[in-house]
């Protein structure tokens, strides 16, 4: 699977909703690579429940659960720090990310919000920039994400959209430790072909 599909349909699942059908395309896409990597995580609960209701319905309960209830809006730099100054520096530093790798949000929405920046990440592993993609998501992303969890468990534990939040924290945790784990592999790669290279040229006679 690549990733950037996988960052897509994260982000269409938590964002407003326009249609059912891509909602549940996109379950397909995350829930396989849930289960692909053996990460615990059962979206079963928000594909019923969009299965079960009508459209409106689903938008309705979508309001309902992040316009509504400022405990889990999905804007990462209110979580991280409320109104303060260091938000304003948060929301300045994603937009100098986002300007750097000729990133252009679509509507008008702030750059903390998490379909947003989910989008962000399927860009970045679209042009094959792996490593910064992982350092963006470990500096700027799952911190935010840890902190809208914890909100979930303990004011919303019952919504559809929690375990997707959930899964968003799995899948970009385990994204960047799979980069840590390639790097190092690289690394050891390199460091294993230079010590044959040395013995073999301390093997060959002198001329």
């Amino acid at each position: 699977m690549m990733t950037g599909e996988l960052y897509n349909s994260l982000a269409r699942m938590l964002d407003y909703p326009e249609d059912k059908e891509s909602l549940l395309a996109a379950f397909g896409v995350v829930q396989g690579y849930l289960d692909g990597c053996r990460l615990e995580c059962s979206l079963d609960a928000f594909a019923e429940f969009v299965t079960g209701s009508t459209l409106a319905e689903v938008q309705e309960e979508y309001v309902g659960t992040f316009d509504f209830n400022p405990t889990v809006a999905p804007y990462l730099g209110h979580h991280l720090f409320g109104d303060n100054q260091k938000k304003g520096e948060y929301l300045i530093t994603l937009k100098q990310e986002y300007r750097l790798h000729g990133y252009t949000p679509l509507g008008n929405e702030l750059p903390d919000h998490l379909p947003i920046i989910l989008w962000f990440l399927a860009h970045l592993a679209s042009q094959g920039k792996d490593a910064a993609r992982t350092s963006f998501i470990e500096r700027h992303v799952v911190p935010g994400v840890e902190k809208l969890c914890d909100s979930f468990a303990s004011s919303r534990r019952d919504s559809p959209w929690k375990p997707l939040v959930e899964a968003t924290r799995l899948i970009c945790s385990e994204d960047c430790a799979r980069e840590v784990h390639q790097t190092e592999s690289i690394g050891a790669d390199v460091l294993e072909k230079s010590r044959l290279e040395a013995v073999a040229h301390t093997e060959v006679s002198p001329c």
